[in-house]
Formats: C-alpha cells, sequence, structure tokens
C-alpha cells in the first residue's frame, strides 16, 4: 500500500524536503514557480534575478505590491513566498546568473535547475553550466497566450542550443537612414538617435544620411554643397559627430530638430535618383511649426494618453520636453556620462515616440500612440498571468518526474491558444535526443566560420563571434599552429595589444583553426575559419551550417497510433494582439512585421506531433526558449479549418 504524504506519495515528499533547487528568474514565470515550489512541499530552494521591481510587473508578478517597487526582485520574491511556507529555507541573490561566482561547482550543488528567464544571453548560459554540472534543466517560456515546458539532461536530451537558432532580423543601414518605408524603421532610426545623441556612439547605428548609398546615384561633392547651401540660413550646421553637435549647441531642442527633420531631409532630397519611384520627404522647420503654434485644423487627442496620436506640433513639443529630461540626466551623472535605452524609461520612450512619429510624418507614413511605440521599440508581446501559472505549474510536475528519478517520462509540453482536433490545448511530446552536430553539447564542439581574415579583427573575434554568437562569457583563443599562439586572453589586459589587430597579422588563413576556452561554462569550442572575401554588405562573418530564418516544409510521417501526444497532429493558429502590455518578460518577435496589423505579433506554436517526431528549437533574440516544429502530414486546409487567420501553420515563435 502506498503512503501519502498529501498528495504525493512519502518517498517523493520526503524527497523534496531534502532536495536542492535554483530557480533562475523571480518574474512572470517565476513568481509562480516559487509559490508552487513551496506549496508542493520543497523546503530548499535558491532563487537569483538581478531585476528590481517595476510599477508595470504589479498586473502579472503577484508576489509584488506597490509598496516593494524599486526593490529587488529576488529578496521580495523570497520574503512573499515564506508567507505560504514559513519553514521553507529560501536564498535570494539580487545578481546575474552570468557572474563568474556562480561558476560549475555552484551548480553542481543542487539537484535540479529551472529557468524562469527573459533572454537568450543567460539562458545560453545557463545550459551549458547544468550541462557541464550534469543536473537536469527544466527550460520554459510563454508568449501572449501560448506556452513551452521542456527538460534537458545531458546525453539524454537535446540541449538548448542544440537546434540553431536564427538571429533577429536587423535592416540594411541605407534603409534606417535614407529611405525608410515602415514605421519600424523610424522607430528603429529613433533609438539608434538616442544612443547617438545620450548612449554610447555605435558606428553601425548612424542616423545621418548613408552618402554610400548604393541605391543613389549622385555625385556627393555637389550634393554635400548643395545640402550645405540649403542650411546656410540656420546656423552653418556642419557634419560632424552627432553627440559632438549636439553637445556643442548645448542640446538645444530647436536646432537639434532643424537638423534632423529639416537640414538632413534636404540633404536626402538631394539625392536625385532616391526618390524617381517613392514619394520624396517632406522637411519639417522648427521655427515654421512654433510661429503657427497649434497649425489649423489640428485636433486635441482623447482618450488615454498612451492611446493618443498627438499632432506634429503635439510631437514637437513632446521632442523638446524629453531632450530637455535628457539633458539634466546626462548633466546629473557627470562628465563622459552615458544613458541606456530603456523603454520603461519615460523620458527615453517620449523621445523615441516624438523622434520616431515626426519621422514617420515626414515620410507620409501613419503616426504611431506612444502605446503602439513601446511595444515595438521593446519587440514585446502581452504577457498574460494565465499563461504564466499554467507553465508554471507544468514546470513542477516535471520537476517531480525529475526528483522521482522518472527522466524517461519527461516530456516537452506545448500550450497552445487555441484547441487542437481533440480539444486539447496541453500537447505532450517526447524528448528529442541531444544533436550530434551541437556546437554547445557535442563531445567534441567544433563549427566553421566564415569571415575575412584581412578585415576581421580580433576585439570583433572576442566581441562579435565567441561573445554574442556563440554566447561565451570569458573565452581564451589559441591559434592551432604549433606554437599555441594566445590570440585573446580572458585575463584583464592581457592581450588588448591584439584588439584592433587583423586575423591575418597573427597567420591566420584560410583552412586556420582555433581553439576558445571558456573556463567559466567549462566549455572548449574549436573554431574552422574559413576565408572568404564575397560576403554580403554589412555582413562581418557566417557561421556555416547555421539554420535559415525560415525552416523548408517539415516532410510528411505515417499517423503513429502510439504517439504520446493528446490530439490529432495539429498546429495552435496564430494570436494577433493589438494591445500588448507594458511587459518586458515576452517573446523577442521579427521587428520589421511589427507595424500595422501586427504591431503586437505574434506567431504559432507547434502542436500534436507524432511520437518521436523531431522537432526544431528555433527562436528570435531574443529571447528566449523557443517553439519547436513537429513534422507532420497535417494539411493546411486542416489548419485554415480552425482559423481562417492563418496563413501557414508552420511559422516558428520564440519564447520568453
Amino acid at each position: 500500500m502506498v503512503q501519502l504524504v498529501g498528495s504525493l506519495r512519502k518517498e517523493l515528499a520526503e524527497s523534496l524536503s531534502t532536495c536542492r533547487v535554483l530557480v533562475v528568474g523571480a518574474g512572470g514565470i517565476g513568481c509562480e514557480l516559487l509559490k508552487n515550489l513551496v506549496l508542493t512541499g520543497f523546503k530548499n530552494i535558491e532563487v537569483i534575478d538581478l531585476d528590481i521591481i517595476d510599477v508595470s510587473n504589479l498586473n502579472r508578478q503577484f508576489l509584488f505590491q506597490k509598496k516593494h517597487v524599486g526593490k529587488s526582485k529576488a529578496q521580495v520574491a523570497k520574503e512573499s513566498v515564506l508567507q505560504f511556507c514559513p519553514t521553507a529555507n529560501i536564498t535570494a541573490y539580487h545578481d546575474s546568473i552570468m557572474n563568474p561566482d556562480y561558476n560549475v561547482e555552484f551548480f553542481r550543488n543542487f539537484m535540479l535547475v529551472m529557468n524562469a528567464l527573459d533572454n537568450r544571453a543567460a539562458r545560453n548560459h545557463v545550459n551549458r553550466m547544468c550541462l557541464a554540472a550534469d543536473i537536469p534543466l527544466i527550460e520554459s517560456g510563454t508568449a501572449g497566450y501560448l506556452g513551452q515546458v521542456t527538460v534537458i539532461k545531458k546525453g539524454l536530451t537535446e540541449c538548448y542550443e542544440c537546434q540553431p537558432k536564427p538571429t533577429q532580423k536587423t535592416f540594411p543601414g541605407c534603409t534606417i537612414r535614407n529611405t525608410p518605408s515602415e514605421p519600424i524603421h523610424c522607430i528603429v532610426w529613433a533609438k539608434y538617435l538616442f544612443n547617438q545623441l545620450f548612449g554610447e556612439e555605435d558606428a553601425d547605428q548612424e542616423v545621418s544620411p548613408d552618402t554610400a548609398d548604393p541605391e543613389a546615384s549622385w555625385n556627393p561633392a555637389e550634393t554635400e554643397a548643395r545640402a550645405m547651401a540649403s542650411s546656410e540660413t540656420d546656423g552653418d550646421i556642419k557634419r560632424v559627430s552627432t553627440k559632438e553637435w549636439a553637445r556643442s549647441t548645448g542640446y538645444d531642442p530647436a536646432k537639434l530638430f532643424n537638423k534632423l527633420f529639416k537640414d538632413d531631409i534636404m540633404y536626402l532630397l538631394t539625392m536625385d535618383k532616391l526618390w524617381k519611384k517613392r514619394k520624396a520627404p517632406l522637411p519639417l522647420d522648427w521655427h515654421q511649426l512654433e510661429s503657427q503654434g497649434r497649425p489649423q485644423g489640428e485636433v486635441k487627442a482623447v482618450g488615454l494618453k498612451d492611446q493618443q496620436v498627438l499632432g506634429v506640433w503635439g510631437y514637437c513639443q513632446l521632442f523638446q520636453h524629453s531632450i530637455e529630461t535628457l539633458r539634466s540626466e546626462l548633466q546629473a551623472k557627470g562628465d563622459g556620462a552615458e544613458l541606456v535605452w530603456d523603454k520603461d524609461d519615460a523620458a527615453a520612450l517620449d523621445f523615441v515616440t516624438a523622434a520616431a512619429n515626426l519621422r514617420m510624418h515626414i515620410f507620409s507614413m501613419t503616426m504611431k500612440s506612444r502605446f503602439d511605440i513601446k511595444s515595438m521599440a521593446g519587440n514585446i508581446i502581452p504577457a498574460i498571468a494565465t499563461t504564466n501559472a499554467i507553465i508554471a505549474g507544468l514546470i513542477v510536475m516535471e520537476g517531480l518526474k525529475v526528483v522521482s528519478g522518472e527522466l524517461e517520462s519527461c516530456r516537452t509540453i506545448f500550450l497552445n491558444k487555441h484547441p487542437n482536433l481533440r480539444k486539447k490545448l496541453l500537447v505532450p511530446c517526447i524528448l528529442d535526443p541531444p544533436c550530434a552536430n551541437c556546437y554547445v553539447c557535442a563531445s567534441r564542439p567544433e563549427v566553421t566560420v566564415k569571415l575575412n581574415v584581412l578585415k576581421t579583427t580580433v576585439l570583433a573575434l572576442q566581441d562579435r563571434i565567441l561573445k554574442e554568437r556563440f554566447g561565451m562569457v570569458a573565452p581564451d583563443v589559441n591559434i592551432e599552429d604549433g606554437k599555441g599562439t594566445i590570440l585573446i586572453s580572458s585575463e584583464e589586459g592581457e592581450t588588448d595589444a591584439n584588439n584592433g589587430k587583423f586575423l591575418s597579422d597573427f597567420g591566420i588563413r584560410n583552412g586556420s583553426r582555433l581553439q576558445s576556452d571558456d573556463f567559466l561554462q567549462d566549455y572548449t569550442l574549436l573554431i574552422n575559419v574559413l576565408h572568404a572575401e564575397d560576403l554580403e554588405k554589412d555582413v562581418e562573418f557566417e557561421v556555416v551550417g547555421d539554420a535559415p530564418d525560415k525552416a523548408p516544409p517539415p516532410p510528411s510521417n505515417q499517423e503513429d497510433a502510439s504517439s504520446v501526444a493528446n490530439g490529432n497532429k495539429d498546429s495552435a493558429q496564430p494570436s494577433t494582439s493589438h494591445a500588448p502590455a507594458e511587459v518586458d518578460d515576452v517573446m523577442i518577435v521579427e521587428s520589421e512585421e511589427e507595424e500595422e496589423e501586427e504591431e503586437a505579433s505574434s506567431s504559432s506554436a507547434a502542436a500534436v506531433p507524432t511520437s518521436g517526431t523531431k522537432r526544431k528549437h528555433l527562436d528570435d533574440e531574443t529571447g528566449e526558449a523557443a517553439v519547436k516544429r513537429p513534422r507532420t502530414n497535417q494539411s493546411h486546409e486542416a489548419a485554415d479549418a480552425d482559423d481562417d487567420d492563418d496563413d501557414d501553420d508552420d511559422d516558428i515563435i520564440a519564447l520568453d
């Protein structure tokens, strides 16, 4: 006869009271998860989160109250959860999980790690730490009404990085700077402008007209003279660094306005070829608009502040007010200080809202509300409390299997927005085995990177390839040249002299091999260099064998009667939300699709595959536990019958 303690077997209840678990993240999913853990019987819990509580968190992160705003999420979550179970032993860390203090030995202290994160970099890192420590990891994510939970165990299942994920789509610089055609182009430009004026300057985020635009067939010298002549009546603005010029004016809103929305636009108009098949932009003049005051016919905006769409002069005033506020914040920080873009910072969001809308007006686009701008600038869709609660419950259920030693019964579980043909919202799927070619969990991780050794610097290799693309924290790189030449050292200052040199300066050429070690992650990656001088413009490197942004159509399979799925082979239909909440723990979507009817964006989650079906972890940035793609023989007709709005039941979304 089985003895029970509450609803659990006695042996399992005893295991829960003694095992140690780590929860990474105390946000939307994390709050629900911590509450579920203590109520289930887990007694020894450690939680880590770097964030502090914001007002926008209070609508779904129920462990927090208004009085907690500005305090550590991890610490407040601990205090709130102890009210449910005062005997629990909970340790809270207000810190980043990527801090070197949390090394492999730290992870080995736990029987189980549970992720409740909202960004890809941290997910990649925890994935590698759990692989190195050989500790089971439960990964999870939500996106609106969609969700997913999966279990990762070294040697038994796919790791989080087994399937390559497409990078977040970007836009050609000349489109952003010269020929925006969609609201998102103007929003990206406005975010770039924020950094150029108040943040860390990045040459790749220049906002002035791109004189190297290949589409503009014109004489640069002649055009420069014509453009400069057009601005002689407004202070003879010279084309120097945007920040340098702004500082020289004391961040004067009128002068900034005329440079950005008058002089630069007039400069663009001199690129005649750009406007042969496009509607030409219409420059704005601050003094002219100011003299008009409130232009005749401009109706006073009504409704909620964030959902109002102001007139041109209204955005001029918002532009002025936000610049004055940001200028004061910058001055208060002292010389050399920089501001960081944050969609939850009122002044920063006001600035981007005003600048983006003024540019939209200039290029004859429909202007957007502050609410819409925030959703697009932050690349977010709504976070829904109920979804977080369901996913948190599923995490605990999978956790009970892990603690019981029943890894073979663990599943990847999808939460869909619509029931499938068998009227199921929750769809369990068999876990996939490790990918033999994974550059993280394979026995000898190895990749081939195509780049131009004559143009790629050591710093670009370190920052853009090793850290940004391959998720390393502190890489050490040796050249396999028989001498073990050290190219990059994680010891501060040891190889700084190499940063500005090109790879070719160290004898690296086509076929060279580099060994990169990250001792924090206990991770070694061999890199085969493939020299190429024919990379596309603005492409620094390519990882050979990377998955495309859109996977090919899945092949059909015979239906397996023994499928573990709850329903017929089907896909949840896409949800389209037009009112994204002001949140940050949600999926990152493809920016260029976040406009007009797709401003809040969403896609379809895979569901109900056959037993043993292979799924691809594909995920957009950022972000994000990715929903897998099933290989099924589900017809588009069947999918369309479930939701007429579904154009493609094979869409892939990224979940956070």
